[in-house]
């Protein structure tokens, strides 16, 4: 979830009182607070790598002997405040409570303030670079092994810096743009690889999983699966030997709420509202009923109208008797879902369950789908009464305008286009959670290239054939039958690790007639304004580890199961309630206050309408059929635009050269562990 940032600076930090509900351990939290501070001053006031872990051991050490929920939800709070803290929040006991006081960041220049975000995530990182399955890990993919391509590891997929340097300096001396174009294609020839699980790398003979796992973990933030929709994508080098790794990406399901993005795309109501009002249309008064026509159509009702809650009559003329009987047994469904949440009823398979076919009217009879039924059924016939109420009875403009004139029907359309808004945002764009280039390319600019590349159309048609055949899960659920939604990516959003100076996203533009397109539209990163919202990137393991301990012993009501189709984001919901259970202020601690620069690309012309359901065929920039083309021709548009100009500024090549393959290797793209992981080796 995120909140639009004003223009005007805080001058002054926030402050936060914590007084959790400890009973007669409320001392002791606030002793091991005091005890923390001591360490910190002691310290210079640095928040170092050594004070954090000896702070989460003194959390550890919170509990000797059997474990009371008492005692565990003491190290919960307790785990909290380490996090705080190693994000750089202040820490002032008092004798009734515990003020932190966020890192005043006004005043400071772009490059303090990137270090100081750095620092954070790098605390966290580092901490899950000494979890020993992680340190097997990164030493069993650096072990040399003997496959029929030779002796190989991960290092055979890295280019030595040394090689690349040589090469690309003797483009300086090409007679010509022609064959200063043919050297930098002999340096360079990227394409993309799409991760597959169980796929394997035709050379080096490594998982193409482990390989992308394995760079993931050169990034400054913590490596997680992601949930929902997701694809790993890995571009490499056709242009060296063991084709080596460029760069890796990734694209997951798309954040539900984004206030910037929402209102560029059309999907925030009051944007929306302006938008038809402006230009009430019949094209739109259709769209409105065609929209409530299709969503009621998308739920099961069987049982609704068996148990007399419902007649079928009641979908075209609802009445205020049967909407109130329907949020009823959506109260009374969910309480029955919570009571009795068996997550393995609802296992998240896309088209087998246990092997065999699911029954997704069984689904939809189960009480956190018969809730949402009945929930959404009672959205939908409350936003077709409030219509007819206003004065929509017919498909024209005039009976549009009369409707926007009228305050219920304006607010039943507000409702309408955030329905319209979900059967979308999860299927037809993707958010980009990881994008970057790793050494020596990343000195080359080769993170606008890996930005550039899921711009092509080959991303599309990779996306389109890992879910084109594959059920919605939620919406087959609600339905009760099986539901195939035709994936058309014709938009990809991300944000900015860092709200402040350069990224590789600015300036990212490749004009399509270069590419292989006609026309002179642009694949653009366009930048959105600047978010600052909330998060649980700040959360630590431990600190989820200790919630997750509680919940089940009953410290801590149960109110997420983590199971698919309760709700977005079930992290967050989970630490929102778990903080407030124990009186710490949820909504103060989930806010980062790190501000994020919100981009949109749009890879369709029409994405819009697309996204609205209003067109149902988007209109890609570029065509499917020549998608590997596209893709070349990102890459040597790339070559042109910045990698020419790069290799000839003063000292580039030299700073490539330094990442070399001889033992013992200094090569920038190599996981880093910390130094006692590597001492104690």
């Amino acid at each position: 979830m995120e909140q639009h940032s004003s223009n005007i600076p805080e001058l002054t930090a926030r402050e936060v009182a914590l007084e959790p509900k400890l009973g007669n351990m409320a001392d002791e939290f606030r002793d091991f607070c005091r005890q923390l501070a001591k360490r910190i001053a002691g310290s210079g006031n640095v928040i170092t790598p050594e004070v954090v872990s000896c702070a989460r051991a003194d959390v550890s050490d919170l509990v000797s002997g059997p474990a009371s929920n008492a005692r565990l939800t003491l190290q919960f709070c307790a785990s909290v405040v380490v996090d705080m803290m190693a994000q750089g929040w202040t820490l002032k006991p008092r004798r009734q409570n515990v003020i932190l006081k966020e890192p005043n960041i006004y005043g400071a220049t772009p490059l303090e303030i990137k270090q100081h975000i750095r620092a954070g995530h790098l605390l966290e990182r580092d901490a899950q670079l000494r979890e020993p399955s992680v340190v097997e890990f990164i030493k069993s993919m650096e072990q040399r092994r003997l496959n029929k391509s030779g002796w190989i590891s991960v290092f055979s997929l890295m280019r030595d810096g040394r090689e690349l340097a040589k090469i690309l300096s003797a483009t300086a001396s090409a007679p010509n743009e022609e064959q200063r174009a043919k050297l930098l294609a002999a340096a360079v020839s990227p394409y993309v690889q799409v991760v597959e699980t169980k796929a394997i790398c035709p050379i080096t003979g490594l998982r193409l999983t482990d390989i992308w796992r394995y760079f993931r973990h050169t990034w400054v933030s913590t490596y997680k699966s992601l949930p929902g929709r997701s694809m790993l994508i890995l571009i490499r080098d056709a242009a060296a030997t063991n084709h080596p790794v460029i760069g890796i990406a990734a694209l997951g399901s798309s954040m539900a709420q984004q206030t910037l993005r929402d209102k560029w795309i059309g999907w925030e109501s009051s944007t929306f509202i302006k938008q038809i009002q402006e230009n009430p249309t019949t094209k739109w008064c259709r769209w409105v009923h065609e929209s409530v026509e299709r969503l009621l159509d998308a739920i099961y009702i069987t049982d609704l109208i068996k148990d007399g809650i419902l007649q079928k009559q009641h979908l075209a003329k609802p009445t205020e008797e049967v909407i109130q009987k329907l949020n009823a047994e959506a109260i009374k469904s969910s309480k029955l879902h919570h009571l009795d949440s068996a997550s393995k009823d609802h296992k998240r398979n896309s088209t087998e369950k246990s092997g065999m076919k699911i029954n997704w009217e069984n689904q939809a009879l189960t009480p956190l789908f018969r809730s949402k039924r009945a929930k959404t059924l009672a959205l939908l016939l409350r936003i077709r009464l409030n219509l007819h109420k206003s004065g929509l009875a017919d498909s024209t403009a005039i009976s549009l305008k009369k409707t926007l004139e009228n305050p219920d029907g304006r607010h039943a359309i507000r409702q309408l286009v955030r329905l319209v808004k979900s059967e979308h945002v999860g299927v037809d764009m993707m958010d980009i959670i990881i994008c970057g280039a790793v050494a020596p390319y990343n000195t080359l600019l080769g993170g606008k290239l890996i930005c550039m590349m899921l711009t092509s159309s080959e991303i599309v048609k990779f996306y389109r054939a890992r879910y084109g055949k594959q059920a919605s899960i939620i919406a087959s659920s609600m339905k009760g039958d099986t539901v195939i939604r035709t994936p058309n990516l014709v938009m990809l959003a991300t944000t900015s690790l860092y709200g402040v100076g350069s990224s590789q996203y600015n300036r990212v533009r490749v004009p399509i007639a270069e590419v292989g397109g006609t026309g002179d539209a642009t694949l653009d990163y366009i930048e959105l304004g600047e978010s600052r919202g909330y998060g649980s990137y700040h959360f630590s393991k431990a600190t989820i580890d200790y919630l997750e301990t509680l919940i089940p012993r009953g410290a801590i009501p149960r109110k997420v199961n983590s199971i698919f189709g309760e709700g977005v984001n079930p992290l967050m919901r989970k630490l929102r309630d778990g903080l407030a259970h124990v009186g710490l202020p949820a909504e103060q601690l989930l806010m980062h206050g790190n501000k994020r620069v919100v981009y949109g690309i749009p890879i369709a012309k029409n994405f819009r309408e697309v996204l609205l359901g209003v067109d149902l065929k988007p209109k890609y920039y570029l065509s499917l059929s020549h998608a590997e083309d596209h893709s070349a021709m990102v890459g040597a548009f790339w070559r042109k635009r910045w990698l020419s100009g790069r290799v000839a500024r003063l000292g580039i090549l030299e700073e490539v050269a330094k990442h070399t393959l001889t033992y013992p290797i200094t090569h920038g793209a190599r996981v880093q562990l910390p130094a006692e992981v590597n001492e104690n080796a």
